[in-house]
């Protein structure tokens, strides 16, 4: 049974649709929500208040134990991927504040080289950052974090402390006032990006606009008007038409700022870069005003200018002249101004390019080493030089220029490919002379980007619990990072190495290494026995090696890996690439390593898999394996397992014939693993007891809750409990903190019962379990069901109910069994279920 289910809260909803702010309504410019606000305000608040140029706030979420961050200002989201999640138990900054409650300062580089090697091996560019955990009482709702330009060796000011500290004390207040409200102050999705207030001052003003905060009324001038595209006699007066068209990140920065300058005790004026709905910048300044009706409360309301952007053409005519590619981004990546001979390099217009995020406008920016190329320069502030493929055999040199506001990025044609090409089409080279110029301690130093990558791969590592979860990680995070085409992992057993993963080979063409033993002349096999990785830089490099083995179509390079953990042998992995290549020493070191890590991986995956066997069958025989039969009535039981996490579950069904009438018995106990399927065993057997003993439903129910709750002290599931007389169709049903039954009558009218309910099992030795009672037409079907079958990430799971009630009132009469595999068709086929599913049909007829 999950947490939701037990808790009786709604799941949060799941990601959203890629490109789109979660948790922000799309389009139409709307106000965000209140979490989202306070997130928002809370960040922007602590970076200018601790100097810092990014930060955000990480929350806890629905998953025990695991860290998300809601929202990133100043830096593009997509480029910090890795560290969207993060799980208290790691030795990161943001886990230890949560975990201990104390802030953590860290003044530069080599500060958090020594007391956090793992943080710099991800994100090895000089910088400083600040960690306060946020607390209200003895709640602990996440951790917030600044980062800003590396202290010189200088200690954190306590002024900067006390801040940061007063910023995560107002945002913990706020956060439990949000929580005492009912709103669940926790984060399941992905993070939201959030635009900072610019640095520069506007040169002009060309619109203004009043805004009360707490009516949501803006009176907007003729000049605000033009700026918005409409008439001003048919402007709304709302928020929702000054904002109409602003892309949802610049709608929360502007509302974050308009609470911020609301708070001010002064009316300073505060400032903030838009895109206009039309691709072009806006500048728009908010500012307290000193006067408002006689009596008000004024602190809600605002006096604001926008700029729109008018003097691009000027800007145009100056940089049209440079004979080399010039782009400004904004700090969240999107596209601010490109030039002529941009367009020409790139190949696009820049119509088609303003305002859209780098990335996704350009894709072949996308490379996972240029990506690092650039979080070099957004993170250290320094300048940043690599060599990016454009197409085929066309070459940039990218400049990158950071600053508060953006990054300035100069586009030069190239005539020769990278040094080294090949590890990931990009080298970063910070400076003229090959060094990030004032980089200093943690810089890249033209490390290839690719070296980076073991922290990612030992992030998503750990949380990948099977085999096939692990392959996958390896799939998603390894190749692209190596510029790899084809991967195959092969597993020891009994002296033979077996197939346990490919991808990217001819369909069949590794069958004929499968079970090989250890005895053969093999890479594969030599690269295990001898615990050595083996290197060929071409098909033909590995054909004079072992001459006469059978080579696919590829042309290319092959790496050899042993996967060796704690000096026992797992097994082998080969990584393919398409094209010849050499391998660096560097190269060499960083994928001898990095099998390690796979090889650790993969043994944990293998004993899970035996743990989670042995579980499993002790489930399996705690199930029914057959149900009762009887001439008037049928029961068709189904079970499936869940395919996440590291355990079975504690669902079940049974049903139990008392003399004439039938127990129908369905139910979930928290948790999952052997424990879980123990509790379920001893529950399973103590109603059949109470059924066979002959106690009516309610006592069956009580006594069922007073055993559980002294066989297991905190331990609780839910039960649905239904005594039918076949004869009759007269039915009693008790229910303890399960979902609603259905029923689909005979003319198929399908409906969710009501049926009266106390509370989960296990929770109070008192509770008391009203009974119901209904008839059972001739041809009715009951379906007793647990929640797994009606959960969905990102769905309310009375959506999940309507669901299911839809579905069995679709099969009519159609036989039971036939109607069973149905309703669980669905869920079968998810390759990832969270949680068990049990599903229990019965009719009657006569």
């Amino acid at each position: 049974m999950s947490w939701y289910a037990a808790t009786g809260r709604t799941p949060p909803p799941g990601p959203p649709k890629r490109g789109a702010a979660p948790g922000v309504p799309q389009g139409g410019g709307r106000a965000p929500g209140e979490l989202e606000l306070v997130l928002a305000q809370s960040a922007v608040s602590a970076i200018e208040a601790a100097g810092g140029y990014a930060g955000g706030v990480y929350l806890r979420s629905g998953t025990e134990g695991l860290l998300r961050l809601a929202v990133l200002a100043g830096l593009p989201v997509m480029l910090f991927r890795p560290w969207w999640r993060m799980h208290v138990n790691r030795p990161f900054p943001v886990a230890e504040a949560y975990r201990t409650g104390r802030a953590i300062h860290l003044a530069d580089a080599e500060d958090s080289m020594r007391r956090f090697p793992q943080l710099m091996a991800g994100l090895p560019f000089p910088f400083s950052s600040l960690y306060v955990p946020v607390v209200s009482g003895r709640e602990r709702f996440g951790v917030l974090t600044v980062m800003r330009r590396a202290g010189a060796g200088l200690p954190v000011a306590d002024a900067d402390r006390h801040r940061m500290h007063s910023a995560a004390r107002r945002l913990g207040g706020a956060l439990s006032a949000l929580s005492g409200r009912g709103v669940a102050v926790e984060w399941d999705r992905e993070p939201l990006p959030v635009q900072l207030p610019a640095a520069s001052e506007p040169p002009v003003r060309m619109g203004g606009f009043d805004w009360d905060l707490a009516t949501g009324n803006v009176a907007a001038d003729d000049g605000m008007c033009a700026i918005l595209g409409i008439a001003p006699e048919e402007f709304g007066g709302t928020v929702e038409a000054l904002t109409r068209g602003l892309a949802d990140e610049d709608v929360l920065g502007l509302w974050a700022l308009a609470r911020q300058a609301a708070d001010d005790g002064h009316p300073a004026a505060r400032r903030i870069r838009l895109r206009g709905p039309d691709g072009r910048p806006w500048l728009m300044e908010l500012t307290r005003r000193p006067t408002g009706p006689p009596g008000a409360d004024r602190s809600g309301l605002l006096s604001g200018f926008a700029l729109d952007m008018g003097a691009g053409p000027v800007i145009s005519e100056a940089t049209d002249r440079i004979p080399r590619g010039f782009l400004s981004l904004d700090r969240l990546g999107r596209i601010v101004y490109l030039n002529q001979s941009a367009e020409t390099v790139v190949g696009r217009a820049r119509t088609e390019l303003a305002g859209r995020v780098l990335w996704e406008a350009l894709p072949w920016f996308g490379q996972p080493s240029y990506e690092d190329c650039f979080r070099a320069a957004l993170i250290s502030h320094a300048p940043v030089r690599f060599v990016a493929a454009h197409r085929d055999d066309d070459w940039l040199l990218v400049s990158l220029f950071p600053g508060h506001d953006g990054v300035t990025v100069i586009l030069t044609p190239s005539d020769e490919p990278p040094p080294d090409h090949g590890l990931a089409d990009g080298f970063a080279q910070g400076g003229a002379q090959g060094g990030t110029e004032g980089a200093g301690s943690g810089a890249p130093s033209g490390r290839p980007s690719a070296l980076y990558r073991p922290v990612a791969l030992a992030i998503a590592l750990t949380e990948a619990v099977t085999a096939r979860q692990v392959s996958a990680v390896v799939t998603e995070e390894l190749l692209p990072a190596f510029g790899g085409g084809q991967l195959a992992i092969y597993l020891l057993h009994e002296r033979h190495l077996f197939l346990a993963w490919e991808t990217g080979f001819p369909q069949g063409f590794l069958d004929r290494f499968d079970g090989v033993a250890l005895d053969a002349r093999l890479p594969g096999v030599e690269t295990l026995t001898s615990g050595r990785p083996l290197f060929f830089e071409s098909m033909g490099h590995l054909a004079a090696a072992y001459p006469g083995i059978p080579l696919d179509a590829h042309v290319g390079a092959r790496a050899f890996l042993p996967l060796i953990a704690s000096g026992r042998p797992v097994g082998s992995c080969i990584l393919g690439f398409d094209q010849p290549r050499r391998f660096t020493a560097e190269e060499r070191a960083v994928l001898t390593a990095l099998a390690g890590l796979i090889a650790q991986a993969l043994e944990r995956a293998q004993r899970y898999d035996t743990e989670a066997a042995l579980a499993r069958g002790l489930q399996d025989a705690l199930l029914p394996h057959r149900l009762p039969v009887l001439e008037n009535a049928e029961t068709i039981g189904r079970y499936l397992p869940g395919t996440q996490g590291m355990d079975v579950g504690g669902d079940w069904y049974d049903v139990v014939q008392t003399g004439e009438s039938l127990a129908l018995v369905i139910g979930d106990v928290q948790g999952h693993g052997v424990a879980a399927a123990a509790t379920m065993g001893q529950l399973r057997s103590a109603v059949r007891a109470f059924a066979l003993s002959g106690h009516d439903p309610q006592e069956v129910m009580s006594g069922t809750n007073r055993l559980l709750i002294d066989l297991d002290p905190g331990q609780f599931a839910s039960c649905c409990y239904i005594v039918v007389d076949p004869a009759t169709g007269r039915t009693q049903a008790v229910r303890a903190g399960h979902p609603q039954p259905l029923l689909r009558h005979p003319d198929g009218e399908t409906e969710v019962l009501d049926l009266a309910g106390g509370v989960v099992l296990g929770v109070d030795p008192a509770a008391g379990y009203p009974v119901t009672a209904l008839d059972l037409e001739s041809g009715a079907v009951l379906a007793l069901y647990t929640d797994g079958l009606v959960e969905q990430p990102g769905s309310d799971i009375d959506l999940g109910v309507e669901r299911l009630r839809a579905a069995l009132a679709e099969c009519g009469a159609s036989p039971l069994r036939v109607t069973a595999d149905r309703l669980i068709r669905e869920a079968g086929q998810a390759a990832d279920r969270p949680d068990d599913i049990a599903l229990l049909l019965a009719s009657r007829w006569g």
